[in-house]
C-alpha cells in the first residue's frame, strides 16, 4: 500500500540516523556539520585598538592645535599615556593609549608646522573598537548540527580554534539497473540509451556534501545486481534508479530482498514516481527511484535530499520553501500529490512548457518545482505557489507543509 508523501518523510526521519564523527582541521571542515557546541574562549577584540589610521586625543582637545610625540603601531607592545594639549599618531588596529578619549582620522585633521590640528566637533570613542564588542569570551558561536560554512570558519580562526568535531560526511553508494542503458563514456546502439541518472544523482549528492561512488550499471538480471549490491554494502547510502516497477525484467526489489532487506515503504502517493521504494540493510539504507530521468531528479530532490539531510545530523534538516506567484496558468487532473519543474526569477515561478517522466531537457532549464496537492485542479495566474529550490538547499528546523493549494 503506498504511503503518502509526508508518512514517506516521517519514516525517512524516524529510521536514519547521522553517522560516526572525525576530528578535523578547520581548513578541512568546510560543508561538514558539527558535532559540538562551539563557545568563545577569547573576547574579540581583546583589546581596545583604533578602527583608522588616525590620531589618539582628549574630546577636550576638539578645534586645537596638538603636539604630536609618538607613533603607535598595530602590534606595538609599549605602553604610552596621553596628555591632554598632545596627540598620538595610530595606526588601524594598533592598541588604544592610556587616556585616550577619541581617535580623528588623518583626513580631518590640517598639519601645521610641527603642530596638527584637530576638527571643531569630535565625538566621544569615535573609531575605537571596544575589547568585546564583537565577541565576549563566553559567548554560543556555532551550535551543534551547523553546517559549517566560509565565514563560519572565520568564526573558528578568530578564537584560535584549528580543530573541530563534524560528522563524517554520508557515504553514498549509486547504481542504475536495465541492460539498454550505457555510461556516456561507451558507444550506444539504435536499441540502447545513455544512462542520465547516474550522473545526475551522483553530481546532486556532491552537492549536498556527501561522498560518492558510482558501483556500475546492472544488466537486468539478479546474478548482476546482487554483484552490485554487495560492493555498495559498506556505504550509508544506496540509491539506484530504474526496475522498481512491475515488468518481466524489473528485478530490483527481488535482487534486494535476498539480503535481509528491511523494507520501510514501497510506494508513495505521488506523481511521477509513485513506485519508489525505501529500506534498509544493516546499517545502509536503501532508496529505489523510478527509472524515468525526469521523475527520478524531482523524487530525489524530495526523498533523497530528506535521507541525506538526516544522515548528515543538520538540524535545519527538513525541506522549506520559498514563496513566488505564479506565471501564466496552471491545469492538471486532480488525484494525486504532483511534482512540477519550472523556473523561479526570484519573484514569480514559470512552469516548464513542457515535461513528462522520462525527459531530461526540463532538468537543465528548471532551478525549483512545486509540489501541487492532491485536490487541485487549476492554479490561475498569480497564484501563490511554495517552491522548493533545486539549485541550492533550503532548509528549517521543524518540518513544514511543501504543497502549493
Amino acid at each position: 500500500m503506498a504511503v503518502t508523501v509526508d508518512e514517506a518523510l516521517s519514516l525517512i526521519f524516524e529510521h536514519v540516523k547521522p553517522k560516526s564523527i572525525q576530528l578535523l582541521p578547520i581548513e578541512m571542515a568546510l560543508g561538514h556539520v558539527l558535532a559540538e557546541e562551539i563557545t568563545a574562549t577569547h573576547n574579540l577584540p581583546p583589546f581596545d585598538n583604533s578602527a583608522m589610521d588616525g590620531y589618539a586625543v582628549k574630546n577636550a582637545d576638539a578645534g586645537k592645535s596638538l603636539e604630536c610625540l609618538h607613533t603607535i603601531f598595530a602590534g606595538d607592545k609599549e605602553e604610552i599615556k596621553l596628555q591632554e594639549g598632545n596627540c598620538i599618531k595610530i595606526m588601524t588596529g594598533a592598541r588604544i593609549p592610556h587616556g585616550c578619549e577619541a581617535i580623528v582620522p588623518v583626513e580631518e585633521t590640517t598639519a601645521e608646522s610641527d603642530k596638527i590640528t584637530m576638527p571643531e566637533k569630535i565625538r566621544p570613542a569615535q573609531h575605537i573598537r571596544l575589547t568585546g564588542e564583537d565577541i565576549q569570551s563566553g559567548d554560543r558561536l556555532l551550535e551543534k548540527g551547523e553546517r559549517l560554512h566560509a565565514h563560519h570558519i572565520t568564526l573558528l580562526a578568530s578564537q584560535g580554534i584549528s580543530q573541530v568535531h563534524v560528522y563524517k560526511k554520508p557515504r553514498v553508494a549509486l547504481f542504475a539497473s536495465g541492460s539498454e542503458l550505457k555510461m556516456h563514456f561507451e558507444q550506444v546502439t539504435d536499441y540502447q540509451l545513455y544512462n542520465t541518472n547516474t550522473p545526475t544523482i551522483m553530481a546532486r549528492c556532491q552537492e549536498l556534501g556527501c561522498a560518492v561512488q558510482f558501483i556500475g550499471t546492472a544488466v537486468d538480471s539478479l546474478e548482476s545486481i546482487h554483484e552490485l549490491i554487495e560492493s555498495a554494502l559498506d556505504s550509508d547510502l544506496i540509491i539506484t534508479s530504474g526496475g522498481v516497477s512491475v515488468g518481466d525484467a524489473d528485478y530490483t526489489k527481488e535482487a534486494f530482498a535476498a539480503f535481509d532487506y528491511t523494507n520501510i515503504f514501497e510506494k508513495i502517493e505521488i506523481k511521477p514516481g509513485k513506485p519508489t521504494t525505501f529500506g534498509r540493510i544493516g546499517n545502509t539504507y536503501v532508496l529505489n527511484l523510478p527509472g524515468n530521468p525526469l521523475a527520478a531528479a524531482l523524487i530525489f530532490e524530495i526523498f533523497g535530499q530528506s535521507t541525506i539531510n538526516a544522515l548528515s545530523a543538520v538540524s535545519e534538516k527538513y525541506l522549506a520553501t520559498l514563496q513566488a506567484k505564479l506565471k501564466g496558468s496552471y491545469k492538471t487532473r486532480p488525484g494525486r500529490n504532483t511534482l512540477v519543474p519550472g523556473y523561479y526569477d526570484g519573484e514569480s515561478f514559470d512552469v516548464c512548457k513542457k515535461y513528462a517522466p522520462g525527459m531530461v531537457s526540463p532538468l537543465a532549464k528548471a532551478n525549483a518545482l512545486i509540489f501541487v496537492d492532491a485536490g487541485v485542479s487549476e492554479l490561475e495566474e498569480g497564484h501563490a505557489v511554495k517552491i522548493i529550490p533545486t539549485r541550492f538547499s533550503f532548509n528549517c528546523v521543524e518540518p513544514k507543509s511543501l504543497f502549493t493549494k
